[in-house]
């Protein structure tokens, strides 16, 4: 037996037992990461950097595939009071200087948990309003996994803005995928684009966000539920970011999505996908062309559908820091700004490109997708009208505390 495998052999669940949620879930992670510390020192490796800094990011990450999480640093004292503070979100592992709140959003349609870093900085009133990113997980993900992976909290507290984080449940899908394969979660004012939709509205209610700098991302099924938001609310939307992601009405039920995947999705001319294609908004798309879980060639119809009357203007090969190489397309937009970007990450599989291992589904070989995107959002001239008014009004919000980690 190794000694990951000797690890991971003491921190085997105990059973639940009585008390609340979040203690029950905070006292389980604190004693996991108690016990695996000690273990580390007893062998003799050190958690910084070398052998010692390689097992304990190896044992992170099974243990979050596990549902294990480290226990997160509380907020430091600087974060300030929010209006109406929802409930915070003890399993996060929000970037310093940030508070991690927990949300839940409720319309005519249903309602959807989510989680939302907001970064510290004037006393509410004061300060400019901030963009604010829609970062949708991939399948078998959460909000908090998503977030450890693709490092996005750190760049919101960098650069000023709000990031929400929807959750999908095992209820509405099996995998906690988003269904971006059926009809009826491809159209404006129906299904999950109401619901993700709807957030931007909720998340105003409470901060000041800038209207007009708005933007969702997501990875595989959350990527494709991007591409559906900007299709189906470019009023609320100022740009999309899909890592791994499919085109708009790629798939219309379960069998046509699995043959999208492998295949590439179909693009006959005068199909929705094509003809929607003419009102798309802003989009940077990364995909690796390994990905042997969605076929690369659903990023090349997403960029196609996004500069559908642009030009090429250039194209930019390169090499990570982290070792893997990539291509990037730049094609023209309006007043020097980049209409759409495709960034193909060779050898890169079915990850978020740039990620940290803190996350499932992550390759930190490859270029910082989550910094390139925030680069291409904030860079966008801003084409949305007003999100609070055209976004689904909140009917109710309330606070949620998180279930613990099992």
């Amino acid at each position: 037996m190794n000694l990951l495998e000797k690890l991971l052999g003491r921190v085997r669940p105990r059973p639940p037992h009585a008390g609340t949620p979040a203690t029950d879930g905070a006292s389980r992670s604190s004693q996991v990461a108690d016990t695996i510390d000690r273990a580390l020192n007893a062998a003799g490796l050190t958690q910084q950097g070398g052998l010692g800094g390689n097992v304990r990011a190896t044992i992170d990450q099974s243990l979050a595939r596990a549902g294990l999480a480290r226990p997160m640093q509380p907020a430091p004292a600087t974060a300030p009071p929010a209006a109406r503070e929802r409930a915070p979100a003890p399993n996060a592992r929000p970037a310093a200087g940030g508070a991690w709140l927990a949300r839940t959003f409720r319309n005519d349609v249903g309602a959807l948990d989510y989680k939302l870093y907001v970064p510290s900085g004037p006393p509410r009133g004061a300060s400019a309003p901030m963009p604010l990113v829609v970062m949708l997980h991939g399948c078998t993900q959460s909000p908090d996994d998503f977030a450890a992976g693709t490092g996005m909290n750190a760049l919101a507290y960098l650069h000023g803005f709000l990031v929400a984080y929807p959750a999908q449940t095992p209820r509405a899908n099996g995998n906690k995928c988003w269904n971006w394969f059926r009809p009826g979660d491809q159209a404006h004012g129906r299904g999950e684009p109401s619901l993700i939709a709807g957030i931007v509205g909720d998340v105003a209610a409470d901060h000041r966000v800038d209207p007009q700098r708005v933007f969702v991302a997501g990875l595989s099924a959350g990527a494709a539920m991007a591409v559906i938001l900007g299709e189906t609310y470019p009023d609320v939307f100022a740009a999309v970011g899909a890592h791994s992601g499919l085109p708009f009405a790629a798939a219309h039920d379960m069998g046509s999505a699995f043959t999208a995947m492998s295949a590439g999705a179909p693009g006959k001319a005068g199909s929705p996908r094509v003809r929607s294609a003419r009102r798309a908004v802003p989009t940077i798309v990364f995909h690796g062309d390994a990905d042997h879980t969605v076929a690369p060639s659903n990023g090349e119809a997403i960029v196609r559908d996004a500069t559908a009357g642009t030009t090429q203007s250039s194209t930019h090969a390169g090499v990570a820091p982290g070792g893997r190489s990539y291509t990037q397309e730049v094609f023209d937009g309006t007043a020097g700004r980049a209409r759409a970007e495709h960034w193909t990450v060779h050898g890169a599989g079915h990850a978020w490109s740039g990620g940290s291992e803190r996350g499932t589904y992550t390759d930190p070989s490859g270029p910082d997708a989550s910094a390139e995107m925030v680069r291409f959002f904030l860079q966008q001239p801003g084409n949305a009208q007003r999100a609070t008014s055209t976004a689904p009004s909140p009917t109710a919000s309330t606070d949620s505390p998180d279930p613990p980690a099992t």
